[in-house]
């Protein structure tokens, strides 16, 4: 057995009334994580909202060749698998909307081939963001049977690597 990441605080309840306590993430760091540092506690899209904090990240890593950022999105990708299954198991549901890592990493897959001009951020994190509430197959898919910390972080890496390939086809015809 494994270290439980998300062993419950000094017995207090971690949801109450369906909501994310603050104090809660602030005692758990890899719950903090899942939920985006806290962007995925706010109380309209909390996807969205969890989907901006890609940004600040990219734009550290802007200067990466492409394959450590790759290498960097994977290594994202591999942990966001223990942490999302440990915030989703200690919040008792399969992926809870406070959970956001997983909006994090497939939008930083995406942005990996956006050209660095804010017209085309914009149109990446919206087609990526059309994408992950949607779920068009194979994205729906994954998201109904594919359980635990791999089913909540694979549907948004397919979102990214659609949104990738839809923004790389935009370049392609001349359109960014």
């Amino acid at each position: 057995m494994g270290l439980n990441l998300f062993r419950s605080i000094k017995g207090t309840i971690i949801l109450q009334r369906n909501r994310l306590e603050l104090s809660t993430l602030l005692r758990s760091p890899s719950l903090a994580i899942a939920c985006g540092l806290g962007a995925g506690l706010v109380p309209v899209l909390p996807g969205t909202v969890g989907t901006l904090v890609a940004l600040p990240i990219w734009w550290a890593l802007l200067d990466l060749d492409s394959v450590l950022y790759l290498a960097v999105v994977a290594c994202a990708f591999i942990f966001g698998i223990r942490v999302c299954a440990g915030a989703a198991a200690t919040l008792g549901q399969h992926d809870p909307s406070a959970i956001v890592f997983d909006e994090v990493v497939g939008y930083l897959l995406a942005l990996l081939v956006v050209p660095v001009t804010l017209g085309a951020v914009i149109l990446s994190f919206f087609i990526f963001r059309i994408l992950d509430v949607l779920k068009p197959w194979p994205i729906g898919w994954v998201d109904r049977h594919v359980r635990g910390g791999l089913g909540i972080m694979l549907d948004d890496l397919l979102a990214g690597a659609i949104t990738a390939l839809i923004v790389l086809a935009a370049r392609g015809v001349g359109l960014l």
